[in-house]
């Protein structure tokens, strides 16, 4: 009887420490850009502690400015309360250093499509986090394999591609990396659904399932603007009207920034060779002219503050 009451308070115990590894209530975020920012604002509305990471004091304070921006232009569309913003600024901790990852349950990375600076970051948080921390990476074209072998729990390296804005659209992809463990996994699908997400499960390929579909839209319709057969204003309405698209492929590619557009398609055409991925020479074009979009005001069409299309 002793022994068996042993074996259960064992058990018990091991169940306990499993939920406490699995338990999320505090995550970092590296890098504050549009998809650190909107990640951000939807772990933070979930009601979870964030930690965001910036490489410089002067990017961190654009990046706190930004995100305030964004959530007071939503107060005004009604989308958003007073009470709402401040608790997610407040579940919101900014900062340059790094000193508080060890606290961590969970770290995402969201900085540029750059393979050589991921693998970087990966390595050095590698070398501070708890062994029992799980590693998101939002990248939506390179090798999580390739950026896993960087540290030393490759089964706790995983993909979740989230898509532009964050905190609208409900879908995210769980990428799973060559050696990504089955725990890991089902831990990160709780929590997509803990923060409002519906997952859907992808293995590891250049674009995954939502960029690889979508990018060769965009870059015909692209090329259709190059060659003259419509102005983009008509390119979009068409698709919009014809086939109820929500906003037209060119907005929509204004809206993703055409500087991570075009990261996606070179990333694309070189690792799959395909045609269809090859980038248009109106976005290079648009891209060089630091014409990106509506983050910079300017990109297939012109915005106002509001990112609202000027006719």
């Amino acid at each position: 009887m002793g022994e068996e009451k042993l074996k259960l308070e064992d058990l018990l115990d091991s169940v306990q420490r499993s939920e406490e590894l699995e338990r999320i209530d505090y995550v970092a975020i590296i890098g504050g850009g549009i998809m650190g920012q909107g990640i951000a604002q939807t772990v933070a509305f979930a009601g979870l502690d964030v930690l965001l990471i910036e490489k410089d004091e002067e990017q961190l304070a654009r990046t706190q400015e930004s995100l305030k921006s964004t959530m007071e232009r939503e107060i005004t569309r009604w989308a958003m309360t007073q009470s709402e913003m401040r608790s997610i600024l407040n579940r919101i901790k900014w900062t340059t250093e790094q000193t508080e990852i060890p606290e961590c349950d969970l770290v995402i990375e969201a900085v540029d499509e750059d393979y050589d600076l991921k693998k970087k970051i990966f390595k050095g948080l590698d070398a501070i986090a708890k062994p029992e921390t799980i590693f998101i990476s939002n990248t939506s074209t390179l090798s999580l394999t390739k950026i896993a072998e960087a540290t030393n729990r490759r089964d706790k390296i995983i993909g979740m591609h989230f898509l532009n804005p964050v905190p609208k659209v409900p879908l995210v992809e769980l990428v799973r990396a060559l050696e990504t463990s089955d725990k890991t996994v089902e831990t990160m699908k709780k929590f997509a659904l803990r923060i409002g997400k519906t997952a859907i499960e992808v293995y590891e390929y250049p674009g995954f399932v939502t960029t690889r579909a979508i990018v060769p839209l965009l870059n015909e319709a692209m090329y259709i603007l190059l060659e003259g057969v419509a102005q983009a204003k008509d390119i979009d309405t068409a698709m919009k009207l014809g086939y109820n698209f929500r906003m037209g492929p060119l907005e929509m590619a204004d809206t993703m920034g055409l500087d991570e557009v075009l990261a996606w398609m070179e990333t694309m055409w070189s690792t799959l060779g395909e045609p269809r991925y090859r980038p248009c020479p109106i976005l290079r074009k648009l891209v060089r002219e630091r014409k990106l979009g509506k983050k910079t005001g300017e990109g297939f069409f012109k915005y106002n503050s509001d990112g609202k299309i000027i006719d």
